[in-house]
């Protein structure tokens, strides 16, 4: 016995291997990108990533409304019940190691068999009270390993929920930062906008000055008019997303949004990270919570092969019991006594193939298991080198917005002096106040854009949860 209750059936579970490969693309990661803005991010392969990544953007407004998110919202709490519960599966599943006893009490009142007639006379069964008392102890032996493989599933999955809960946390922190940069984002173009309106209301006044005193058409007036309208028709749609923008991030801080108090973060005050941490492909896939959890799902699939195959063969258990029975309360103790102890073993003779087919199912699905483990590696490292190459071509797109705002604005400052001395048709103006308002609001964008791809990098490497010192609740992972 001794011997057997050292075996388990089934597949002991392997941890997968890390993908053969050293880097996210095809061609050689760059050293940095290129400088736009007068800021160049550099890449530091192998680096440790800080867990409390966003505070890299140096701005104590975002750091208040992550930490507001992180200690409030319901689905990160969710996510913590959920894994509590599979932690007190768990602990409830290691009570299979253990014999059980279970203790009993009744009392009835029976009237017992008449007994056959007997010469010619017929007598009648007696009525009387039947009280027991008694106490079972059982244990089954884990010949095959059924019971450890059980735990051994329950823990795999205890893990798995560990994990979920880290990506909700990844996922929160990063949907709140890019929230938070999408709705400064669009602050700022309602600004720019509105300057623009108020140059384009200072343009429409000495428009109509001309016209009064016959130095330029009526049409000059209309031109301005129709441009100053189609300006302030842009205002509504900025100003609906940045209504929606704080109402999602009312959300994720788990504050009902007619009661959400929320900063106003400047665009151009949050810093860049400029040292880009970049885990080696063989470290993704061991701090990536959803490659953890497919990894853990893996396991929980081999242990229930275990579990199956174990069903499959013979149980054995030991029972006792002991009790006692009386016709009265006060003579139980010391009536009737009755015990009883030894083995059973029990075996599946004929199930119809069921246990067959139940272990060819647990073996589907751990096939199933391994296909999704690799599909969500092929997802992550897909992720990483979509930004990696956002990053470098954010760079280069916003090089080319920033000599593009410049050489508007140049214009546009230029051709007002002259329509002022009377050098340039006004709708020369006109051309270039269009030009400066779409380089500026492209300008804007693209230092959002290379903001939020800078928060999906952290995202996709896993934001250093693993260097997390603080407990849940206080700023950090769970």
């Amino acid at each position: 016995m001794a011997m057997l209750g050292g075996c388990a059936v089934g597949p002991d579970f392997v941890r997968p291997a890390p993908p053969d490969t050293d880097r996210y693309m095809r061609e050689p990661q760059p050293e940095a990108t290129v400088a736009a803005d007068g800021q160049s991010q550099h890449f530091a392969p192998g680096a440790e990533i800080t867990a409390d990544w966003w505070r890299l953007f140096k701005s104590a407004q975002l750091d208040a409304v992550v930490l507001q998110a992180l200690s409030n919202n319901p689905t990160l709490q969710a996510a913590e019940a959920s894994l509590r519960q599979s932690q007190d599966n768990l602990r409830a599943g290691y009570g299979l190691y253990f014999s059980s006893g279970q203790a009993g009490v009744s009392a009835s009142r029976q009237l017992s068999a008449a007994p056959l007639e007997q010469s010619g006379s017929q007598t009648h069964g007696t009525v009387f009270n039947l009280f027991t008392a008694s106490g079972t102890i059982s244990y089954t032996f884990d010949v095959f390993g059924g019971k450890r493989r059980t735990v051994e599933g329950l823990r795999a999955q205890a893990d798995s929920q560990r994990y979920e809960t880290k990506a909700a946390y990844i996922t929160l922190s990063a949907n709140v930062v890019n929230t938070s940069i999408a709705r400064a984002a669009y602050a700022a173009q309602i600004r720019a906008t509105k300057q623009l309106i108020e140059l384009e209301n200072q343009q429409l006044h000495l428009a109509e000055t001309q016209v009064r005193a016959g130095t330029a058409p009526y049409s000059t007036i209309l031109s301005v008019r129709s441009l100053l309208a189609a300006n302030q028709a842009l205002l509504a749609p900025l100003e609906q997303s940045a209504s929606q923008a704080g109402h999602l991030l009312a959300t994720l801080e788990g504050v009902l949004p007619s009661k959400a108090t929320l900063p106003d973060i400047d665009l151009t005050e949050l810093s860049l990270p400029m040292d880009l941490p970049v885990s080696l492909p063989s470290d993704l896939v061991r701090q990536r919570p959803d490659i953890l959890s497919a990894e853990a799902l893996m396991h929980v699939a081999s242990a229930n092969i275990g579990i199956a195959t174990a069903a499959m063969y013979p149980s054995i258990s030991l029972s006792g019991t002991y009790g006692g029975a009386s016709t009265t309360l006060a003579s139980l103790s010391a009536v009737s006594k009755f015990w009883s102890i030894g083995p059973t073993i029990t075996t599946p003779v004929f199930q119809g193939n069921s246990l067959w087919y139940v272990r060819r199912a647990a073996i589907d699905a751990w096939q199933q298991s391994q296909a999704t483990y690799r599909q969500t590696v092929l997802g992550a490292f897909e992720q990483v080198a979509d930004a990696l190459k956002a990053l470098e071509h954010d760079a280069e797109g916003l090089q080319a917005q920033v000599e593009a705002k410049r050489t508007a604005g140049e214009a546009l400052n230029l051709l007002q002096v002259n329509y002022r001395a009377g050098l340039v048709a006004y709708p020369d103006v006109l051309t270039a106040d269009v030009q400066y308002h779409q380089a500026t609001i492209a300008w804007l964008q693209t230092v959002a854009q290379r903001q939020q791809d800078t928060v999906a990098l952290f995202a996709a490497l896993g934001v250093g949860w693993w260097n997390e010192p603080h407990p849940a609740g206080k700023g950090g992972a769970p």
